[in-house]
């Protein structure tokens, strides 16, 4: 083959930055590159079902993203494609103005590649979506088809939503990266809410340069977002990604989970603890504990309450077209009184300022994002409970890929920092990206 011919055909499981680099010596590349995204995923939807909707134009914009396909998770407003939520109610709903991060996309060049099976209105009744490692497993939920597209190659960029482990945990379940930025990072209008105090919009992408990228372009704010806070602005230079942060100090926290993960879970997350180490950074064991205890009780209060509001209302004009799940995470909801729920928000806000202090010294956590391999079977989603403390104190989180499990399923591990120190966070993980060395590569259903 030759160069030219390379350049015109980026391989499947090229990462954003990659593909822009090749779109600047290319400009041919970029114009071909949605319609061969289209082809793969047309030839793989029938087995992967990532997809509700695909697009009909892919035609290549000019801008920061342009001729970058970015698939969208089915929460998230489309005004020229349905947005189901998840759920039957929705099944022909076209929004009539695009989500704030749809928008900013668009006019950054991205090519909006169609919209991603969410869970029912991204809770816990799953989609048809299959691991793309394994058809038989998850992959996780709720951002379950733009993880599984991610991973197959089929975009190099996908939204999500975490509300409490809906990015992290997919993505760790799939082999790609996962970011899950500060809350309030970028605004949710047009975002349908779960929790409104939880609901954070994150990113899939195969490197950390990807998703650091991402944030420096869709970092915002809006007046329709009340919980916004806009992170200090960076830039990220597409030709070198952005800067690692070389022997870092970082705390790593098992928590009292720890002996409920997987044997080879634990043994990928101690070959990794061992590998950061040689490499240079400096690890001290702690424990977070009232993190760790305050956590559950507090977040469930936070978003079944919150849950209950948004959703009685429908679930009473549309008993028939909702899941037996949400009923009963509405029904659980009603029984929380208002002082619990205020409770519950002064512990949320008491966490966030406790863990800067708890840091002070440390770069970032290094901990699991979830307890194994995704588990077998569609029903399930995999357990959320690593994720939920950093969701319930708007912490970035970030999930790297870092093995396989006893099934050949991806296991990852998870960093993270405190509220709003996101990029220090993501700097951390490009180094430990570089240190462990480890692409799961593509899957074998997406080399059909």
């Amino acid at each position: 083959m030759s160069r030219q011919s390379e350049l015109q055909t980026p391989k499947a499981g090229a990462g954003v930055l990659e593909l822009l680099r090749r779109f600047a010596a290319d400009p041919a590349a970029a114009a071909g590159y949605g319609e061969e995204c289209l082809t793969r995923t047309r030839a793989i939807e029938p087995q992967l079902k990532a997809f509700e909707y695909l697009p009909r134009d892919v035609t290549a914009k000019a801008g920061p993203l342009g001729g970058i396909p970015v698939a969208i998770k089915d929460i998230i407003a489309t005004s020229d494609m349905p947005t189901t939520n998840g759920s039957q109610i929705y099944r022909d709903h076209v929004p009539e103005a695009d989500a704030w991060v749809v928008e900013r996309l668009r006019n950054l060049g991205a090519t909006i590649f169609g919209k991603t099976v969410s869970t029912e209105f991204a809770w816990r009744h799953p989609g048809p979506t299959v691991n793309p490692w394994n058809p038989e497993h998850t992959p996780g939920g709720s951002s379950s088809g733009s993880a599984a597209a991610v991973a197959a190659g089929l975009v190099p960029l996908a939204l999500g939503t975490q509300t409490l482990g809906s990015v992290i945990r997919p993505a760790a379940f799939n082999g790609v990266v996962g970011f899950k930025p500060s809350f309030g990072a970028i605004p949710r209008v047009g975002v349908h809410p779960l929790s409104p105090s939880l609901d954070h919009v994150g990113f899939f992408a195969r490197r950390v340069d990807d998703v650091a990228f991402a944030l420096s372009l869709l970092a915002g704010s809006s007046a329709d977002d009340r919980h916004g806070r806009p992170l200090p602005g960076f830039t990220v230079d597409v030709a070198q990604g952005v800067a690692p942060l070389s022997r870092p100090r970082l705390a790593v926290v098992r928590f009292a989970k720890w002996e409920r993960a997987e044997a080879d879970q634990k043994a990928v997350f101690e070959s990794v603890v061992d590998t950061l180490r040689s490499a240079g950074a400096a690890i001290t064991e702690i424990e977070l504990r009232e993190l760790d205890t305050a956590n559950g009780k507090a977040v469930t209060t936070i978003m079944l309450s919150e849950a209950t509001t948004i959703f009685s209302d429908l679930i009473a004009r549309y008993p028939d077209r909702v899941s037996a799940v949400m009923k009963d995470h509405v029904e659980s909801g009603r029984s929380k009184t208002a002082m619990e729920y205020l409770a519950a928000k002064a512990a949320q806000a008491h966490r966030q300022r406790a863990l800067a202090t708890e840091l002070d010294g440390f770069d970032a956590v290094l901990t699991l994002p979830a307890f194994g391999e995704a588990p077998r079977g569609l029903d399930w989603t995999g357990d959320a409970e690593y994720c939920a403390p950093w969701t319930f104190v708007g912490a970035p989180a970030v999930s790297l890929p870092a093995g396989f499990g006893n099934h050949g399923l991806p296991l990852g591990v998870q960093i993270a920092g405190p509220y709003r120190n996101d990029l220090h966070v993501l700097r951390v993980a490009k180094w430990a990206e570089a240190v462990l060395t480890f692409d799961p590569g593509v899957p074998l259903l997406a080399r059909k």
